[in-house]
C-alpha cells in the first residue's frame, strides 16, 4: 500500500515510518520543515511538503493514496492555551481526508485520546465519549465524525491513545513531570495518587497503527493502552528514587501551581482495557511497560524545559 502519513516526523510518526516500511508498505510522509524533510527522506520515505492548514495538499496527497494515517495535532497551539483553535483545525484536517478517500474503500485512520471516557471506570473501545460542545470535546467530535465517515465509503478507524506514550526521546507528559520534579525538588503527585492512567510504549502503539491501516474494520474504534491503568504515585515514586527527591503528595487546590498545565491531566483517572483491540487485530504489546521504562534512566539523562 502507498500510505500517507500526517504528523510523519513526530513521536508516533517517527516509529510508523520504518514500521510501515518493515512491513512492505510505501510511505508519503507530511513534512512542514526542512528537518523534517530530512529525517522522512532518510527513512525512506517520500515526502510532501505542508502543514496541516494546506488542505489542498491533504487532499490531493490523499486521493491519490491506498490509505492515510493522521497523527499530526497542533499541539505548540493547544499548549499555549488555544486548545479549541488547535481542535478546529484537526477538524478541518479530518473533514478534508474524508472527502478525497469518499466511496473508495480505502482506510483512513485517525489519532485520538482516552481521556474522560468513563472516569474511574475502566473504559473499553464500547464506551464513546460526551460530546457537549465545550473546548476539549471538540477532538472527541472529530472522532465520531471520522466513525461517521464509514458510511461514506471510506474503511475509517480511531485509534485512541493513552495519555502516555512513553519510551526513549519523549518529550511529553512524563519528561515535563520528571523536569517539574527536578525544579522543585519533590516527585509529587495529586492527593492520594491512586488515579490512574493507562500508558503503552510508542513502538507498541505505532505497531497498532499500521495493523489498523492494514485490516481494521471501517468504522472500528481501537484502544492504544497496552497498560489498563498505572497509579500516579508509583510513577512518582520511580522519579524520586532517580532524582533523589522526595515524593509527596500535593493538595488538589494547590496543584495548579505546583504542575503548571499538567495538573488538569495529572488528576484524572482514566483506565481502560485495550481487550477488544487487542482480539481484532491480534495486536500483542512486546515493550517494557511505563515504570520498567522509567527505570530504564533515559527519562533522567537531560532536563527538558517544562511547557
Amino acid at each position: 500500500m502507498r500510505i500517507f502519513v500526517t504528523g510523519a516526523s513526530g513521536w508516533i510518526g517517527s516509529a510508523l515510518v520504518p514500521e510501515l516500511l518493515d512491513a512492505g508498505h510505501q510511505v508519503v510522509g507530511l513534512a512542514r520543515s526542512d528537518a523534517s524533510a530530512v529525517a522522512l527522506t532518510a527513512a525512506g520515505a517520500e515526502v510532501v511538503r505542508g502543514t496541516v492548514d494546506d488542505l489542498d495538499v491533504l487532499g490531493r496527497t490523499a486521493a491519490a493514496s491506498d490509505g492515510v494515517v493522521h497523527l499530526a495535532f497542533k499541539h505548540d497551539l493547544a499548549f499555549t492555551g488555544d486548545y479549541q483553535g488547535a481542535a478546529a483545525a484537526d477538524r478541518r484536517v479530518v473533514d478534508t481526508l474524508g472527502d478525497a478517500l469518499a466511496d473508495t474503500d480505502r482506510p483512513l485512520v485517525i489519532a485520538s485520546g482516552v481521556a474522560g471516557l468513563k472516569p474511574g471506570h475502566v473504559a473499553t473501545e464500547r464506551d464513546m465519549p460526551r460530546v457537549d460542545g465545550s473546548p476539549t470535546s471538540i477532538r472527541s467530535a472529530t472522532a465520531m465524525a471520522a466513525l461517521a465517515l464509514a458510511s461514506r465509503g471510506v474503511r475509517s478507524s480511531v485509534v485512541r491513545l493513552a495519555p502516555t506514550c512513553h519510551g526513549e526521546g519523549d518529550n511529553g507528559f512524563m519528561a515535563t513531570l520528571v523536569a517539574i520534579a527536578r525544579a522543585k525538588g519533590v516527585s509529587g503527585y495529586i492527593g492520594d495518587g491512586t488515579n490512574r492512567w493507562p500508558a503503552a510504549h510508542r513502538l507498541d502503539a505505532a505497531r497498532l497503527f499500521r495493523l489498523a491501516v492494514e485490516k481494521a474494520p471501517a468504522g472500528t474504534v481501537l484502544h492504544g493502552a497496552a497498560e489498563e491503568g498505572v497509579p500516579i504515585r508509583d510513577v512518582a515514586e520511580v522519579i524520586g528514587r532517580h532524582l533523589d527527591v522526595p515524593v509527596t503528595s500535593v493538595a488538589p487546590d494547590a496543584a495548579a501551581e505546583h504542575f503548571t498545565w499538567l495538573a488538569g491531566f495529572l488528576g484524572l483517572d482514566t483506565p481502560v482495557s485495550s481487550t477488544l483491540t487487542r482480539e481484532l487485530l491480534d495486536w500483542q504489546p512486546t515493550h517494557p511497560g511505563l515504570l520498567e521504562d522509567l527505570d530504564k534512566g533515559h527519562y533522567f539523562h537531560t532536563s527538558p524545559t517544562t511547557r
